[in-house]
Formats: structure tokens, C-alpha cells, sequence
């Protein structure tokens, strides 16, 4: 698993890759945002809440607008455990599933806590963030599976039973390691779903997912990413489901109009694969980022991670620009995910002039801790 060349990156690549950064987690973040606050509510129960075109702006929830869920807070804490991955490679240490691991732990720290803990000095920035340490209805697979320190393995996965989308929505991240090979990119997105989800849909549903962004993180349409995710994907035991539902969604294109009874007929059960399905449809069809990610929510299935999968895949495409100025004024951690956002595109861009034998940035090293 390898760090990015330095001699790759141009100040046109850089600039890009930044934007596409940016767009990935914001766009996680927004579609997160607009889905949560009807997040479980059949079709019929929002548009008598919202009128017969359902949410098409960003609604009430956790006590205002434009709340996250605990999908984007993950979603943070996997960038966080990647940028502290590559600065504690200095060490020899290399093992990005236990930095991401250590990240999920605190994560969990925070859905615990009352707020930071000034004593733990190996903490980092993020994880003094105040306005994480907010309880946003993590599943009991998330707790459960980061309730202890042991961590889960594709040889002893935690929760073997578990197939919820959970694990697809924080994986974003590993696509944006556009440096490494993407048969890489897949197995360590694997490797980290185990950690709360066991069950081979879900863990591969995460892969074929990181497969995508990265390959639109690299200049690819959606659909050329989404057909090299299944050629990656073939090449694991029990595949199919999930190639089969990301077969399904790009056939369901060609079918007319996009609805959300066919956005619910992918969706089906709520699983990983078929949130991923139902998303990658929505960000092919959607007329604009807008409109994709309302009809992304607009549904009996978990809107919240539709929205989180649906703004990944099409931020990754387009870039922060592309994402709805409105929506984005009154995101939740918005100066936090750009800060991060920066801070990863940096790294990877930037790293040995960060931190390496010759010497380290102390901010840096302040920032992401070795330890």
C-alpha cells in the first residue's frame, strides 16, 4: 500500500484533486444532512410533511438545519485515521486498518463522552472538535462493533450477521487515495468494514463503493467507476449480490423517468448493496447535483445514507463547486470538514514536505499525532 508519488502533482492536479476532496466529504455531508430528518418515514409520510414533491430543501433535524448524522461523523473520523496512517509510516509502523481503527475508537469516544478530554494528548484535532461530541442515532452494529478495543478482521469480522449501509457510507475516504492501485483501495476499504460489519454483502458493498470515488477522484466517468468496480469486485468470493445490484442500477437508467419507486425498488431492504445501488442510479440520472440527491431521499428506504452515498459519489464527480451554495451555508461542521478536507489533500500531495526523516512539521505532528 503505497504513499503518492510527489512528482505526480502539478499545481493544476493538486488544485483539482483539493476540489474533489472538498466535494466528496461536503457532498457526503449535504446529502447526509437533507436525508436525515426524514430518515426512516415512508414516501407518503414526507410529502404529507413536506407537499406532493417531497423534501426538496433541507429540513428540521436534531434541533435545526442542515444536522448530520452519525454517517458523516465517521466519514470524518476514516480521513482522520487515514492522514495519521500515512504521518505514522515515519515510525515504520504501516498498517492503515489499525489507524483507521484506532480513528472508529475515537469516534466512539465522542458518542460517550461529554465533550473533549484535554488529558488524552494523543487525541488530535479533530477528535476536540465540541460539536462531535453529539449522540446522532449510531446503529447498534456501530456501537457493538467499536465497543472494545478488538479490532475486526476480514479473518474475524465483527458483527458476521450485520448488512446495513453503515460501512459503505464511511468508505468514501479510501477512494480518495488516488495514489495507491485500486485492487489497494478495495482491499483496505474491506478491511476496515469488518471492524463493525461482518457480513460479506456489507464489507463488499464498502469496496465496490471506495472503487467508485476513486475512480471518479481520477478523471473517470461514473459509469466507467462503477464498471471497474465490478471487474475488481469479480475477482472476490461472494460478489454477487453486490455486482449484481450495481448491474441493476445502471440498467435501471435506460428504463425511463427516474422515480422513487424505482430509486425504492434498489434500495429494496435497506441493505448495503442496495443503498448502493439506489445510489450510484441516482448520481447517473440526477439532471444536476440537486436533483439527484432529492431523489436520492425521496423514498420508503434509509434516506440518510442514500443521501451520504448519492453526495460522495457526485462531489467526487464534479468537485465542491457543483454542490448547492444554499444547502451548503447552513451544513453542519462545515468549517471542520473543509479544514480536514484540506488537510487530507495536503498530505497526500504534499506529505514528505510535512513530516519524514529530515525532519517534521511540530503543527503538523500537533495536528495528527504518531502515536
Amino acid at each position: 500500500m503505497g504513499a503518492t508519488a510527489g512528482a505526480v502533482w502539478g499545481r493544476t492536479e493538486q488544485q483539482d484533486f483539493r476540489s474533489r476532496v472538498r466535494g466528496t466529504l461536503l457532498g457526503a455531508a449535504v446529502g447526509d444532512a437533507l436525508g436525515a430528518p426524514v430518515d426512516g418515514l415512508g414516501l407518503e409520510e414526507i410529502q404529507e410533511q413536506y407537499g406532493a414533491e417531497g423534501l426538496v430543501d433541507l429540513g428540521f433535524g436534531y434541533g435545526r438545519r442542515g444536522a448530520v448524522s452519525h454517517l458523516t461523523q465517521l466519514t470524518l473520523f476514516s480521513v482522520d485515521g487515514l492522514i495519521r496512517a500515512q504521518v505514522r509510516r515515519d515510525t515504520g509502523a504501516w498498517h492503515p486498518p489499525t489507524d483507521v481503527h484506532r480513528a472508529y475508537l475515537r469516534w466512539a469516544a465522542t458518542q460517550r463522552d461529554w465533550g473533549p478530554d484535554e488529558r488524552r494528548k494523543d487525541d488530535g484535532w479533530l477528535a476536540r472538535e465540541e460539536w462531535l461530541y453529539a449522540r446522532r442515532d449510531p446503529t447498534r452494529a456501530l456501537l457493538l462493533g467499536l465497543g472494545d478495543d478488538t479490532m475486526g478482521t476480514l479473518e474475524s469480522p465483527k458483527n458476521t450477521a450485520e448488512l446495513g449501509p453503515e460501512a459503505v457510507a464511511r468508505s468514501a475516504p479510501f477512494g480518495l487515495l488516488v495514489g495507491w492501485e485500486p485492487q489497494l483501495v478495495v482491499q483496505l476499504a474491506v478491511e476496515c468494514a469488518t471492524q463493525t460489519h461482518g457480513h460479506h454483502v456489507a464489507y463488499l458493498s464498502a469496496g465496490a463503493y471506495a472503487a467508485i470515488v476513486h475512480g471518479l477522484a481520477c478523471g473517470e466517468s461514473l459509469d466507467g467507476a462503477v464498471q471497474r468496480a465490478r471487474a475488481l469486485l469479480a475477482l472476490r468470493p461472494g460478489h454477487e449480490p453486490v455486482s449484481d445490484a450495481l448491474q441493476h442500477a445502471l440498467g435501471a437508467v435506460r428504463q425511463g423517468m427516474p422515480t422513487p419507486a424505482r430509486v425504492e425498488e434498489l434500495a429494496a431492504d435497506g441493505s448495503a448493496d442496495g443503498l448502493l445501488a439506489a445510489a450510484v442510479y441516482c448520481a447517473l440520472v440526477g439532471e444536476d447535483v440537486r436533483h439527484g440527491l432529492c431523489l436520492a431521499v425521496n423514498h420508503d428506504g434509509p434516506s440518510a445514507a442514500a443521501g451520504a452515498l448519492t453526495g460522495g459519489l457526485l462531489g467526487a464527480l464534479h468537485g465542491e463547486t457543483a454542490l448547492p451554495p444554499a444547502w451548503l451555508a447552513e451544513l453542519e461542521g462545515r468549517p471542520t470538514i473543509l479544514e480536514l478536507a484540506d488537510d487530507f489533500a495536503m498530505e497526500m500531495t504534499q506529505g514528505p514536505a510535512l513530516h519524514g526523516p529530515g525532519g517534521s512539521s511540530p503543527g503538523w505532528l500537533a495536528r495528527y499525532p504518531r502515536a
